[in-house]
């Protein structure tokens, strides 16, 4: 269920989708690093103004499932113009910031992004830029990313599948927000 905030940004209504806490595991794989299954937390919020702020947090897992290990966090702010076109400001915690630029699709929650500039600290690893794309598939937040460096041309590296954190806050919201008037057998409102 997408919600739209009374407070959000009119700009950003084409962005709800995104709101919210997200938490799920991915596929990490790309040539000079560790293969490995990592899970992922993901938070897009917003305070009103014309920007959601974004913050990830991934680590690798062992075969049980179990944190092994961080494996990296960013943190930007997402725009989107009257155009649908979609900007991002990110940082990582590899010493890596980025600027993104996109488009949120026609009549579907799907954003493709692409690296415009790339910035590095000299204790970052080699790369020169990325593709990603996000989508809302049944409810969940879904996302591939690819990168390349000057040795490796651009192909996936990491892929997500994600699903929305519930709150004990967003589950009395939604019971308020039912009709007074359900069946007390709850079949007959299915009918």
């Amino acid at each position: 269920m997408i919600e739209i905030p009374s407070d959000l940004h009119k700009d950003l209504v084409p962005l709800a989708f995104l709101l919210g806490n997200w938490t799920g595991a991915g596929v990490h794989d790309f040539p000079g690093s560790e293969k490995c299954n990592f899970g992922q937390e993901v938070s897009f919020t917003h305070d009103g103004r014309n920007f959601l702020e974004y913050h990830s947090h991934t680590w690798v897992l062992d075969g049980d499932g179990n944190k092994v290990r961080p494996l990296e966090s960013e943190s930007g702010y997402w725009r989107i113009d009257a155009d649908r076109k979609v900007e991002v400001t990110m940082v990582r915690n590899d010493g890596v910031v980025e600027i993104w630029y996109g488009e949120l699709a026609h009549q579907k929650p799907q954003i493709d992004l692409a690296t415009d500039t790339v910035a590095r600290t000299e204790a970052s690893g080699p790369y020169t830029g990325g593709k990603r794309l996000y989508g809302y598939v049944n409810s969940d937040l879904m996302w591939v990313g690819e990168k390349q460096t000057p040795e490796v041309e651009l192909r996936p590296y990491m892929s997500a599948h994600l699903k929305k954190v519930v709150t004990p806050e967003d589950v009395e919201r939604w019971a308020k927000a039912l009709p007074d008037d359900l069946p007390d057998d709850g079949i007959a409102f299915f009918k």
